[in-house]
């Protein structure tokens, strides 16, 4: 059932209560020296974080050049590689190092799905491929036709953008379409739906708008950003879009997360997966942890 515009601000109000009353703020993250118990923490409960990733309940997003992945975190790694300069050879050494290190996926642009299918076929390493991005103002059609293409060379993963500008002018249905037109074309080749909600570029409200309009619409993750827009992930907005899917969606934090610390933070906040530009250092920080 659509969700009211004052429903939505009751909800968005609720949540933010509940964040200042318990999440901790990113700032404080680097001299918190304590436990707050949240039993998700990789560095504290490694044990706890390694029944949650055998659950496939987060991954964590590393761009191409890693080169000693401690098993457990490899299990979490989209292996990403969206620049717009990526060359062939490029995505050819992604796939190496995602069939050697054994990464959950390949996260890649539409017109190299055919060859990560090719090269990782029969390894277990997934296949996402990004749709209506980065931009998102594509028509339905356009984004469902982006879909079924990638889906027939042999993504299994759809990252898509919204319609950021029908969201911020409250046409709803639209965006609920746009995003169910995505989710039906996947589902029915058997691929998950990621909805890229861009939120630096939102309210608070237009964030659990979004996440709303991605539960209506079938969609399996919400994720904070593209990495191509004016800021990434934050604390606050991983989240609010937890509570916001409360349990039913996943949640992806993407873009600006520098270090292992800000990953588990992330974690913290409620994310199931993480995207970050600095992969090689989160993922030596982890391995270092373990030491």
């Amino acid at each position: 059932m659509p969700v009211s515009e004052p429903q939505v601000q009751e909800i968005t109000r609720a949540i933010l209560e509940a964040l200042t009353k318990y999440t901790v703020p990113m700032s404080g993250i680097a001299e918190q020296e304590g436990c707050i118990d949240c039993q998700i923490c990789a560095q504290k409960c490694p044990e706890r974080v390694r029944q949650i990733i055998g659950a496939g309940a987060a991954r964590i997003s590393a761009r191409s050049g890693v080169t000693a992945v401690p098993q457990d975190i490899a299990k979490f790694i989209d292996h990403t590689l969206l620049k717009p300069e990526a060359t062939p050879a490029e995505i050819a050494k992604l796939c190496q190092e995602a069939k050697e290190y054994r990464f959950a996926a390949v996260c890649v642009n539409p017109p190299y799905v055919k060859q990560c299918a090719d090269y990782l076929r029969g390894t277990g390493v997934a296949i996402a491929a990004v749709v209506g991005f980065p931009l998102g103002a594509h028509t339905a059609e356009t984004k469902v036709f982006e879909t079924q293409d990638a889906i027939a060379d042999g993504a299994t993963e759809i990252d898509m953008v919204i319609n950021i500008g029908a969201l911020k002018a409250k046409e709803d249905a639209l965006v609920r379409d746009d995003i169910r037109a995505v989710c039906d074309a996947a589902h029915r080749g058997n691929a998950i739906v990621k909805v890229i909600i861009e939120a630096a570029l939102l309210t608070d409200d237009e964030k659990v708008r979004a996440c709303q309009l991605a539960k209506e619409a079938d969609a399996d993750f919400v994720k904070t950003s593209t990495g191509f827009g004016p800021g990434g992930a934050t604390v606050h907005d991983v989240a609010l879009m937890a509570r916001a899917v409360g349990g039913e969606l996943g949640v992806k934090a993407a873009g600006g997360i520098r270090n292992y610390e800000q990953a588990q933070a992330m974690i913290q906040a409620g994310a199931t997966r993480i995207g970050a530009s600095a992969g090689v250092k989160i993922v030596a920080e982890a391995k270092a942890s373990k030491q």
